[in-house]
């Protein structure tokens, strides 16, 4: 390659349009790979859409990393970029870099074994510890990427190649960005744990974009609590506002409201991230990122569905207990009608008994007191040896008797009666 030749063609490029110089970059970059020879020219700047140096070394290094999906592979890409980036755009370009290869690169997750055997060689090839931290950045993308939050939390805290660079880079914003991801999903830890790391790399001055959008990932796809999707829509939206051009923060806020249940600005969200979605890079990392949108649409439309068909059959349901309670209270008002009427009815019956009852024992003891005076008269009559006097007497005093014999159990079934 006659690398004087490209830098000059590169500047001619910055004036193309974008299809342009997607087109011609990455024709560059096929003749890197097939000539297995390294760019040698600087990149000034991270800027994916017009800076031709930038989109050509990206296309490069995408090649090498599918072709050998490997660590070793990425502390050569780290050692480019330590000597063809400028200072101010590194850190950038290695964490942009790290989090997208380890992205498209996920279907190749490297073994303890593996990385055991590679980290010895990378220790003593870089005494200062930048390329092992890429190395580290790019497997821990591949298995956040793969959603395996212990393993990652196992390989950031207790792998030898991540324990070497515990001085140096552990308290870099991305590294714990990375730690507060998998405690978002590990089975091992708490979702206050989670929050703290995430709180400290959200407040810290130092916070990038990756750093932002790892840690908003992990509250994403994480265990659900209590104030997940509040927290997520929330620092989302501060996200959007610091970078209103990212799809895929847009793509974060449309999850948070849907996680809150607001599908209209879900919705909305959703498709601002579709269109800013940009139409040149790798088709595959475009096609996959559309997939995801696509499924997260289609998963608010589903969620909003069933939104509504619950409050439909809530209010469907409340509409029903009313009515059942007004049912309910109209028979309750006829029931205790018919019993008040049959009450009456069984009262009045009752009265009616006992008055006949009453009557009947008053003509009973009429009777008795007839039949009692007329044998008493008639023995006084016929057995008497009174004089006529004595019996008139006798007669009057039996006959009184026996009326004052009916008063009583005639004034006694009065009181008995009016009681009862």
């Amino acid at each position: 390659m006659d690398h004087g030749a490209v830098e000059q063609f590169l500047e001619t490029l910055k004036q193309a349009g974008s299809r342009s110089l997607d087109r011609d970059c990455a024709r560059l970059a096929e003749q890197y790979f097939a000539e297995r020879v390294e760019p040698q020219f600087t990149i000034w700047s991270a800027d994916f859409d017009s800076d031709p140096s930038f989109i050509l070394a990206d296309r490069y290094w995408n090649l090498r990393f599918r072709e050998e999906p490997t660590l070793h592979t990425a502390v050569e890409c780290a050692g480019w970029l330590s000597e063809h980036a400028e200072l101010v755009v590194a850190e950038p370009v290695r964490e942009k870099w790290a989090m997208g290869y380890g992205f498209i690169t996920r279907d190749s997750i490297d073994s303890a074994e593996e990385i055991a055997d590679a980290t010895a060689d990378i220790i003593a090839g870089n005494p200062g510890g930048d390329r092992a931290y890429f190395a580290v950045l790019y497997q821990a993308a591949k298995l956040r990427s793969n959603h395996s939050f212990d393993e990652l939390l196992e390989f950031l805290e207790s792998s030898p190649l991540s324990v070497s660079i515990r001085r140096t880079f552990w308290d870099a914003v991305l590294f714990r960005a990375l730690r507060a991801f998998a405690a978002f999903g590990a089975e091992r830890t708490s979702s206050e744990y989670a929050c703290g790391l995430a709180e400290k790399v959200w407040s810290s001055p130092d916070r990038t974009r990756e750093s932002v959008d790892v840690v908003l990932n992990g509250l994403a796809v994480g265990k659900d609590f209590d104030r997940r999707g509040e927290l997520l829509r929330t620092w989302s939206a501060e996200a959007v506002s610091l970078f209103p051009d990212d799809h895929m923060f847009l793509f974060r806020l449309a999850i948070g409201q849907r996680l809150c249940g607001d599908y209209a600005d879900a919705r909305i969200s959703i498709g601002r991230a579709q269109k800013k979605l940009p139409k040149t890079g790798w088709r595959i990392s475009h096609n996959l990122l559309q997939e995801q949108f696509e499924a997260e649409q289609r998963l608010i439309e589903s969620q909003q569905a069933i939104t509504r068909q619950m409050q439909t059959a809530r209010e469907e349901m409340q509409q029903f207990m009313v009515n059942m309670t007004a049912l309910v209270q109209e028979s309750e008002k006829r029931i205790d009608t018919t019993i008040g009427r049959h009450e009456q009815k069984m009262q009045d019956l009752a009265d009616s008994t006992q008055r006949g009852h009453t009557r009947a024992i008053e003509v009973v003891a009429f009777f008795a007191a007839v039949i009692a005076f007329a044998v008493g008269a008639l023995d006084i009559t016929l057995k008497g040896t009174e004089s006529l006097s004595e019996r008139s007497w006798l007669m009057a005093e039996l006959g009184g008797g026996l009326l004052l014999f009916g008063v009583v159990i005639g004034a006694a079934m009065w009181l008995i009666t009016r009681r009862g």
